[in-house]
């Protein structure tokens, strides 16, 4: 590989390690208050034992996620020096946003890991909900620097570097609404499925575990309604990329011609070099209803730009068809939930739907994973759209390869350690350590 993909490789896997992390640090501690709230509200034990747990699994994500985060920080000054040299100054607002609402998480986990028997509870439940509001103040703030990259304002372009810099209006970049509201519930959609999967997978074995029937009941809630309100906010957010980055939506969809009445296209496998696009299925003037509004509005084909400036078609398409395709699978599960919450009021707890949360559980991560996929392969060969090109972004420091492999076997032992620290959290609740509950026997026991 050439540096230049060595470099883009580096950030891309430092990325795609650290967003794992960075999510669950966002929704977990809004699972941990809720399950603390609950155990004020009943007096069950096992709600306090849930939160202690999360707590703990929050606090091991906290520790990994800042690893990953300041891996990430010097990689943007060492990869990227002419990026940062040029545009530190306008996007240094958020970055430093992000600093103070880091460290504020920092304090408030730290009093409510440490201080539930030494301050008031009313105290300590505050501490928890500041740990994930400032969790989420952080994602928000970080993004906001993506939504910059992809669609920059805020400063006049000149050949020696940006002028006139406003910075809160570069911070505020058009579409900075749906694009932080759509990533903020790919991370609480993604941790409440992950978990959700894991209490499917115990009460398949011991269905009578009391403890992971009540654990499954506060991560559903969270599960379905991310997974309904997702399609709504993607849908804003494609509509934006419509109108400011037609390239992009023309990658996303395997479109070359420009057309009016476009069809939105199912799968398939877009080939650059006719032109098209084999084994999709295509629903007629789908993409011009979804993306304008107007069933024979005009879609801009990739033909229309240069080809110097198109993303990589191919990969692009099948990241968004992967990321469309894992949400419609969670919405249509979210939708079947509520609908046996409606009808039995009580959450499901028999063995088909066990089943069903437990192999839906990793699609909230692959659907995070894609998304950002195409936010990132679908900006090139820009690192600021049409302002910068990643080529000219990158360091001239030879020989990449090294700290590319140096970094990648750090984050497999990370990972490593990190499932084997989570696995044993789990492990400590597992039946074979509590009292059997009045149900053990049975696999359709409800919890309200």
């Amino acid at each position: 590989m050439t540096d230049l993909l060595y470099a883009r490789a580096q950030m891309g896997l430092s990325l795609a390690f650290h967003i794992v992390f960075a999510a669950a640090g966002v929704a977990l501690p809004v699972l941990m208050v809720l399950s603390d709230w609950k155990e004020r509200r009943t007096g069950d034990s096992d709600y306090r034992k849930l939160s202690q747990k999360l707590a703990k699994g929050t606090a091991i994500l906290f520790a990994v996620g800042a690893v990953s985060g300041t891996v990430l920080s010097f990689e943007l000054g060492l990869l990227w020096p002419e990026f940062m040299g040029q545009y530190g100054e306008v996007i240094g607002l958020p970055f430093s946003l992000e600093g103070v609402a880091f460290f504020t998480e920092a304090i408030f986990l730290g009093i409510y890991l440490y201080g539930r028997e030494r301050v008031s509870p009313g105290l300590h439940l505050f501490s928890g909900v500041m740990v994930a509001v400032s969790g989420a103040a952080s994602a928000f703030f970080v993004t906001l620097v993506n939504v910059f990259m992809n669609d920059p304002s805020g400063f006049v372009s000149t050949p020696h570097g940006p002028t006139d810099i406003e910075p809160l209006t570069a911070m505020f970049s058009p579409g900075w609404l749906t694009q932080t509201s759509h990533v903020l519930l790919s991370c609480y959609q993604a941790s409440a499925f992950a978990m959700a999967g894991i209490h499917a997978f115990v009460l398949l074995r011991h269905p009578g575990s009391a403890f992971h029937r009540k654990a499954l009941s506060v991560a559903l809630p969270l599960a379905c309604v991310t997974a309904l309100l997702q399609p709504v906010v993607g849908d804003l957010s494609a509509k934006h990329v419509a109108k400011a980055q037609p390239v992009k939506l023309a990658a996303m969809e395997g479109q070359f011609e420009t057309e009016r009445g476009a069809p939105l296209r199912v799968g398939g496998l877009p080939d650059v070099e006719t032109g098209t696009v084999s084994h999709a299925l295509d629903i007629p003037k789908g993409l011009s209803i979804l993306a304008f509004g107007d069933p024979d509005a005009e879609v801009k084909g990739l033909n229309e730009f240069p080809r110097d400036t198109w993303p990589p078609v191919a990969k692009v398409h099948v990241a968004f068809q992967v990321m469309v395709g894992t949400g419609s699978a969670m919405a249509l599960l979210a939708l079947v939930t509520l609908g046996y919450r409606w009808r039995k009021k009580a959450w499901p707890s028999g063995r088909k739907m066990m089943w069903a949360w437990l192999v839906s559980g990793p699609l909230g991560l692959v659907a995070l994973e894609a998304g950002w996929l195409v936010t990132e392969w679908g900006r090139q060969p820009w690192i600021v759209r049409g302002v910068m090109r990643t080529a000219d972004a990158v360091t001239p420091v030879p020989h990449l390869a090294a700290p590319f492999w140096t970094f990648t076997v750090v984050y497999v032992f990370l990972g490593v350690v990190v499932v084997a620290l989570l696995k044993r959290q789990v492990a400590d609740t597992l039946p074979d350590r509590e009292p059997k509950g009045p149900d053990a026997k049975g696999g359709e026991a409800h919890v309200h």
